[in-house]
């Protein structure tokens, strides 16, 4: 088995965001020369996570960010976290800090619509993503 690593930087412009790199972990993928296995995408952040989604149509991530928002709301009183940022935390533990796709024939094995979002919860900020992809 042939593991690569890479990362890659993402600045963010807003506070919660999602950001399809479905484009990035592609190329890495395809620069790895691994034509089967699968690809682990991971955010080392505990303010911002990795999802899979419809990336088709610019409301999906638009309304799971609403949702989001509506469930975990930035000023709840109750939060006690000093800096201001619970909701992004908790939101960065609903949504995951990571995801694993499967590759075949060097291509990621995605459904028609799928896409790989980074999703900020804290922005606008400078983050990082790391790719592993791991196969033959």
């Amino acid at each position: 088995m042939k593991i690569i690593e890479r990362q890659f930087s993402i600045g963010t412009d807003r506070r919660n965001e999602m950001i399809d790199i479905t484009r990035q972990v592609a190329s890495v993928v395809s620069e790895s020369g691994i034509a089967d296995g699968d690809v682990v995408i991971y955010c080392p952040h505990t303010t911002a996570a990795v999802t899979i989604n419809e990336n088709a149509d610019a409301s999906v991530p638009r309304d799971i960010l609403l949702t989001l928002e509506s469930l975990i709301p930035h000023d709840n009183p109750g939060y006690r976290h000093s800096e201001g940022n619970s909701d992004a935390h908790a939101k960065s533990s609903v949504v995951g800090c990571s995801r694993q796709v499967l590759i075949k024939g060097r291509t990621l094995v995605l459904g028609t619509w799928q896409g790989i979002f980074f999703c900020e919860f804290d922005g606008p900020r400078s983050r990082k993503v790391h790719v592993q992809v791991r196969g033959q």
